[in-house]
């Protein structure tokens, strides 16, 4: 549903941010874009999602809508005074869905339903990251990208957002995409990883990754 092939990336006359990167994202899968700060991860999915356009390389896609669930902390002035209704009727509009009810479901489905009259600045993070979660819901989604969802909230927060995610994707076939610095649940949850290591990236197990990953860092500490 999603093919990036031999992308690169830069901007003006920087350095390449990402060299000749291939992916194929096929439906129903899980898959988690890991990698160390300032690999090229975010600007990975701001390629893959039309943010930002490859100075070389194809990106091609036939999913129906992908929805994008962004950090919290990049998105929300919290100053702002908007409730989550409001919020919610905004992104209604912007998919053009006449159905007013689906932003009911939607909060249901995320169980936030109560908070629809609470102003968004006054949410905690994991109340706010599900709301978040909800409004990208409402387009039904077969594809659905998530940056670094565990960002800012709590652990009890997380305990609960994780299985939701795997749910969505085993029980209701929604593909994953996930940048992810939380390695325990990319680890659990994957079918894949895309280990993204100076702006070039690969696919493995989460079993490859894990071996992987403690190879390099078995390699750093030997040079400590």
């Amino acid at each position: 549903m999603l093919s990036l092939q031999h992308v690169s990336f830069r901007y003006e006359n920087g350095p390449y941010l990402l060299q000749d990167v291939s992916m194929d994202v096929a439906r129903g899968n899980y898959i988690s874009i890991v990698g160390e700060n300032g690999s090229g991860k975010s600007t990975l999915v701001r390629l893959i999602l039309g943010l930002l356009q490859p100075n070389s390389g194809t990106i091609t896609n036939t999913f129906r809508h992908c929805a994008y669930v962004p950090q919290r902390f990049d998105t929300l002035n919290r100053q702002f005074p908007i409730t989550v209704q409001e919020v919610m009727n905004c992104q209604r509009r912007v998919l053009g869905l006449k159905d007013r009810d689906v932003i009911r479901r939607s909060l249901e489905q995320m169980d936030v339903y109560d908070l629809r009259d609470q102003l968004m600045g006054s949410l905690s993070g994991g109340q706010c990251q599900k709301v978040l979660i909800a409004r990208a819901l409402m387009g039904e989604p077969d594809l659905l990208i998530f940056d670094e969802p565990s960002t800012g909230i709590d652990v009890k927060s997380q305990l609960e957002l994780y299985p939701f995610m795997r749910s969505l994707n085993q029980e209701q076939g929604v593909t994953i995409l996930t940048v992810e610095h939380n390695l325990k649940f990319a680890v659990k949850n994957s079918t894949k990883m895309f280990h993204v290591v100076n702006g070039h990236g690969h696919f493995c197990s989460p079993e490859e990754y894990i071996q992987e990953y403690l190879s390099e860092n078995m390699g750093r500490d030997s040079h400590v």
